[in-house]
């Protein structure tokens, strides 16, 4: 059995520690750049923007944790929730941990209007894809998510030409 609750300040540091688990997982090791404060800042600080809660097992140790935040459906004109980072720990998958974070995100959605929760996921992780579409979830067809970072985003966003305003 799994139980969800919003995450505290408390939570940071097993939070990080498992986003540096996923990076594992997701062959990106030395990708995370987050620090304790970084996190801490974001989800607790003024006007946070970024939520997270945590599964915990019936003895109350933290086994997963999801990573959201609002996105906006110009065609619906409501938001959704885009889910950023779902994680199970490897020894606590198969528990139910991963359901209950997304069932959580699913009825925080329905309860305020939002239209969709939405979050992506890589190609060959064909465990976390099964899972999914055991849910009722399926793949957007025909869409690519696209980025702009690092040094491409530096150069586009330096320069921007004299008629954008703001």
């Amino acid at each position: 059995m799994s139980a969800i609750r919003p995450a505290t300040v408390e939570d940071v540091p097993v939070i990080l520690q498992m986003i540096h688990e996923l990076a594992v997982y997701e062959k990106e090791p030395d990708a995370v750049r987050n620090t304790p404060e970084m996190l801490a800042g974001v989800l607790f600080g003024e006007n946070p923007r970024v939520f997270a809660a945590m599964a915990e097992n019936e003895a109350g140790e933290v086994r997963g944790f999801a990573l959201w935040f609002l996105n906006y459906s110009t065609w619906e004109g409501v938001h959704g929730i885009y889910l950023e980072d779902l994680y199970v720990t490897p020894e606590a998958r198969g528990e139910g941990h991963g359901k209950a974070l997304l069932q959580h995100l699913a009825a925080t959605a329905v309860e305020r209007g939002y239209a969709r929760v939405e979050w992506s996921v890589l190609d060959w992780n064909e465990p976390s894809i099964n899972f999914y579409k055991k849910l009722g979830a399926f793949p957007m067809e025909e869409w690519s998510t696209f980025r702009l970072t690092g040094e491409a985003l530096e150069s586009f966003g330096t320069a921007r030409e004299a008629h954008v305003l703001g």
